[in-house]
């Protein structure tokens, strides 16, 4: 068990469950337990079968008349009718709106009543229901097809009355939001018979257009039959077919209309869609904040990675170079010709010792004496001398040829005859013209320096040896 709660913990998550997902909800059904206290409440359950729903309707959301249905905002042609809350009995089938909660000193939940009529639908609440059934079951009322509305849009085509607070509320609201944004407005009525076709004219027309992001239908609160011009199926069939999303803010958070169903996304009111269209301008600096701040990190983090790739390229650079090769083989030869030297002294030495031992042997087996035998020894020595000292000759030879030819190997040796290493686009050697090209900027390596220089033309032909030259000239003399 991750946690054990309290009763009043319990109940207190209950009650915002309840309320947030019932904030106001319609729900019919049978008088039963009714009660009239002193205070003036009415207390009474609503029962469908066995199902039971305490109600409480306080005295002061009840009225001593009503002029109009509170329901379908149809009004009376009879004139004012009492309040049903002075009439209310038990066995009574009534219709009730109002919010759901949590009751916490009995742990049950409730309805807390604002308005209440006897079962029975006016003419405006069964068209309401048959268009809705009528046009849900053609897929106007489908998830699938709505679109999403631009965040932050920058030009918005705005349908409702150039008048009234509505208007006014939504302008007001967006001038405080968003990053500054064009507001087209499209004035037409929002009531009365002539509103349905002028609000589906103005739709189609802001679609035909298409210089709008997004198009807005606001009114503001009013009896349902003062809403009644936006459950109208033309105005349903203009935003379903509409090339723009279409945002709707239809009355109050109570409302709700055919228009609010079929549009991309309904506003709970006017000024809601104002703030659904545009965010808070510190939100939007707080975003430029962030996007500056990432931006900075993320150009840190390129120069890093380049700079750390330069570094490991000027490293290979270098081990790949001319001169790096050279230094490593003079190392090598200075090694090898240091250890030359020592090689022959221990050579000669050892052979020096193996002749002594056998002058000695010699000595003991012929005597001292064989005169031929130590001319014949005397003769064998100086033969060995000789040819080790040529031995020792040749090789300090063949030393000196590696010399000259590791020197004559040197990329900077024909630059002290007046030669010249060219130098092209990243400092690679330019061996042919197809290297270059004009305006290539070039670095010529001298023996005493660098110079730049700008190619000004590259002509791929062959330069003719010194010798072809003087060849005619040779020929004529040696010619009779």
């Amino acid at each position: 068990m991750d946690s054990i709660f309290s009763v009043r913990e319990l109940t207190e998550r209950l009650r915002q469950m309840v309320e947030q997902r019932f904030p106001y909800a319609w729900v019919r059904g049978e008088v039963t337990n009714l009660s009239r206290p002193s205070s003036g409440h009415v207390y009474f359950s609503l029962r469908e079968g066995d199902a039971l729903l305490g109600c409480v309707w306080f005295a002061g959301r009840q009225k001593s008349q009503e002029r109009f249905d509170p329901l379908t905002g149809e009004v009376w042609e009879d004139g004012p009718r009492p309040s049903l809350a002075l009439s209310l009995e038990n066995g009574q089938e009534i219709v009730c709106a109002g919010r759901l909660s949590v009751y916490g000193p009995r742990g049950a939940y409730q309805m807390i009543v604002d308005l209440a009529r006897e079962s029975g639908q006016g003419r405006w609440y069964l068209a309401f229901e048959e268009l809705k059934r009528s046009l849900a079951a053609r897929g106007y009322f489908d998830q699938s097809r709505k679109r999403p509305i631009p965040d932050n849009p920058r030009r918005v085509a705005l349908i409702t009355a150039p008048t009234g607070a509505a208007v006014r509320d939504f302008i007001r609201i967006a001038s405080d939001r968003g990053l500054g944004s064009t507001i087209r407005l499209y004035p037409t009525p929002v009531q009365g018979e002539d509103a349905p076709p002028l609000i589906a004219a103005a739709l189609e027309e802001a679609s035909l257009q298409g210089w709008a992001q997004v198009a807005v239908l606001i009114r503001g609160g009013g009896s349902l039959q003062d809403l009644w011009a936006f459950n109208d199926e033309r105005v349903a069939r203009a935003i379903f077919a509409s090339r723009l999303p279409v945002l709707t803010g239809v009355g109050h958070d109570i409302d709700h209309s055919i228009a609010d169903f079929v549009a991309d996304k309904a506003a709970a009111t006017p000024s809601h869609t104002a703030q659904l269209l545009w965010p808070e301008r510190r939100i939007c600096a707080q975003r430029v904040d962030d996007a500056e701040t990432a931006l900075a990190e993320a150009a840190a983090r390129r120069m890093a990675h380049s700079l750390r790739l330069l570094e490991d390229q000027e490293r290979s650079l270098a081990l790949l170079s001319p001169s790096a090769r050279l230094t490593r083989q003079s190392e090598r030869l200075a090694d090898a010709a240091g250890r030359l030297a020592p090689a022959l002294h221990r050579l000669l030495r050892e052979r020096q010792a193996g002749l002594d031992t056998a002058t000695a042997a010699l000595a003991r087996i012929d005597g001292p004496d064989s005169p031929e035998r130590r001319n014949s020894l005397e003769n064998s020595i100086l033969r060995f001398e000789a040819a080790g000292r040529q031995r020792l000759t040749l090789a300090e030879h063949s030393l000196e040829r590696l010399f000259l030819r590791l020197a004559a190997l040197s990329p900077h040796a024909p630059l002290e005859r007046g030669y010249a290493l060219i130098r092209g686009r990243e400092g690679r050697l330019v061996r042919s013209v197809s290297d270059v090209a004009t305006g290539d900027m070039l670095s010529l390596d001298v023996r005493d320096g660098s110079i730049a220089a700008r190619v000004i033309s590259a002509v791929n032909e062959p330069v003719s040896s010194p010798s072809h030259h003087n060849a005619p000239a040779q020929r004529a003399k040696e010619s009779p």
